[in-house]
């Protein structure tokens, strides 16, 4: 007997994440800002979608476009004013769209004044906002690789102290374990909730509790161990977002997602519980994260594409194992993986509409919030990368000077190609807007280049056509509002034997969706669908079907009776 869901509006809700550098720059100066947004409001109603997911905004030195913070209760400079940020809340409200902030505070900024406090001196009273430990035989405390590569320890040679940076050594890490520190982010939350967001996510929230006794990591690439063991789902971790819940999240009506590096079907129970006492729902990263070593490059760089059947095997583990214990966030891209059309369909010019809807339709059916990234819904594709001077992401950037020139161990057009496969600023080329200059997102330089594909595809020629990407997505988003068996119908796997195609049921009373997704661009056997059953058809890529098969990268979507 199948649990009775608890209604709650965020599991009804469509998620659109903007990532500000890149969506669409009012003035001129080749970045994108709150503006530009605001103005773009009317679109996104178009879309239907509920929620944006804004990625930070706060002042920042941009190190990590950013994600290194340096005052949580103001707005970069890139981006505009409070003031601006108050219009961007005010006018998305009166839409109806909520506005969901992201919430950084494994980490901060080496510029934010905490730090320059904690690192003036040992006995500074903000020493111990963050992790410092003792050279240990004159070198880094262990052998942690920073997610950014190098060390994940910095010598600070005012103190001759190491402090710990998970990602770039201008994020130190926050230490959690002081009560000062968790006090500093419970006030900061409560004041953003009181100007009148509607929810947070939460940057690599898994990590905000260390393994105390700092061991080395296991080997990672022959040069540094991996942090990952004891920094993911750490001793306290659950123990502080209860705290955080008590204090803060449960006073208000909030969507809280966490980005949960490392998470584990087990742990995210605990995260997402149906009791409500930590957080809404969670990101998991493994069905991005499929490819095994030995099909990368080095790290996780690759040029090889991820196999639906090992897609498939994890998300239907998600699917089943949260089912009346816990909540599904879904999603196929966001800011830093790669375009969804590109790393999982085909964005050749002729599969990339209909492997971009196919892709569409095998996750928006499935339970659990999802997500759109900016650009996803017109099909924006993967750009490419002629040297590393075309590249503004530091992870990348990084890894091309660690593999590449400091250790010679991978050619360089090997380490582009990888970019053009998985890179980050894949996904932070700027929304292509109209076939004009830039694509219609500034009249200025682009921070970054915009890819050239944009004369093709982009959001005017996107509206100007019925049979869009864009239209397909409004309809998914419809079909989620007007039928409950979308969002709360339990989860049954289909066909798990077939090699290209993804199908499943989704079950609520007496209705049964049955959804079918053609991975491949040859037809392919599918049984699911026999003419003597009524059914009504929902939604499909294509307006005639053959019957007993699934045409290139067809997706079918009926309901019935059962």
């Amino acid at each position: 007997m199948a649990v009775k869901e608890t209604h709650a509006w965020w599991k009804e809700a469509v998620i659109y994440q903007i990532y500000p550098r890149s969506f669409a720059d009012s003035n001129g100066d080749g970045i994108g800002d709150l503006q530009g947004i605001t103005e773009h409001l009317p679109y996104l109603k178009k879309l239907g979608i509920d929620v944006i997911w804004l990625s930070p905004v706060y002042k920042s030195p941009n190190d990590d476009n950013g994600y290194d913070i340096s005052d949580y209760r103001d707005i970069m400079d890139d981006f505009g004013t409070m003031e601006d940020f108050d219009r961007l809340l005010s006018r998305a409200h009166s839409l109806d769209i909520k506005i969901v902030m992201d919430l950084v505070v494994n980490h901060t900024s080496d510029e934010h004044a905490w730090f320059v406090e904690s690192r003036s001196s040992k006995d500074n009273p903000y020493r111990d906002y963050y992790i410092w430990k003792e050279p240990k035989d004159g070198k880094e405390p262990n052998n942690w690789e920073s997610c950014f590569s190098g060390s994940a320890w910095e010598l600070d040679e005012r103190t001759g102290m190491y402090y710990l940076h998970c990602f770039s050594k201008k994020q130190p890490d926050l230490n959690w374990e002081n009560e000062k520190v968790r006090d500093e982010v419970f006030d900061m939350m409560t004041w953003w909730c009181e100007k009148g967001i509607d929810g947070f996510r939460m940057d690599v929230i898994s990590m905000i509790s260390k393994d105390p006794r700092f061991p080395d990591g296991p080997d990672k690439d022959g040069i540094f161990g991996s942090l990952e063991p004891y920094v993911c789902n750490g001793p306290h971790v659950h123990e502080y977002l209860q705290e955080m819940n008590q204090r803060v999240l449960s006073k208000y009506d909030l969507l809280t997602v966490g980005e949960a590096a490392g998470v584990t079907i087990e742990e995210a129970k605990k995260y997402a519980n149906n009791e409500g006492t930590e957080l809404n729902m969670v990101f998991q990263f493994e069905h991005v994260s499929t490819m095994h070593p030995s099909q990368c490059v080095v790290g996780k760089w690759t040029y090889q594409k991820p196999s639906m059947e090992d897609i498939r095997v994890i998300l239907n583990k998600w699917q089943i194992e949260l089912e009346g214990k816990a909540w599904n966030s879904l999603y196929w891209d966001n800011h830093d993986q790669p375009r969804a059309v590109s790393r999982f369909g085909n964005d050749s010019d002729e599969y990339r509409v209909l492997s971009a809807k196919m892709l569409a339709t095998c996750l928006h059916m499935m339970k659990g919030t999802p997500y759109i990234y900016q650009g996803e819904e017109i099909g924006m594709t993967n750009t490419h990368f002629e040297s590393i001077d075309d590249c503004r992401d530091i992870e990348a950037i990084n890894a091309y000077h660690q593999y590449v020139e400091e250790h010679k161990s991978v050619p360089e057009d090997i380490m582009l190609r990888c970019f053009d496969e998985i890179s980050r600023d894949n996904a932070r080329t700027p929304m292509q807007w109209t076939s004009g200059s830039n694509g219609g997102f500034t009249t200025g330089t682009p921070w970054i280049g915009v890819n050239p594909n944009y004369r093709k595809i982009n959001a005017e020629a996107a509206l100007s056509d019925p049979d869009s990407v864009f239209y397909y997505y409004q309809k998914l988003i419809r079909l989620r509002h007007e039928n409950p068996v979308i969002v709360y119908g339990v989860f049954h796997p289909l066909m798990e034997d077939s090699p290209s195609v993804y199908a499943y049921e989704r079950i609520l009373d007496d209705q049964v969706l049955t959804v079918a997704c053609n991975w491949t661009a040859r037809k392919q056997v599918c049984p699911l669908f026999p003419k003597e059953q009524l059914r009504e058809e929902l939604i499909s890529n294509y307006s005639t079907h053959e019957e007993g098969f699934l045409l290139p990268y067809e997706a079918l979507v009926t309901i019935r009776k059962q």
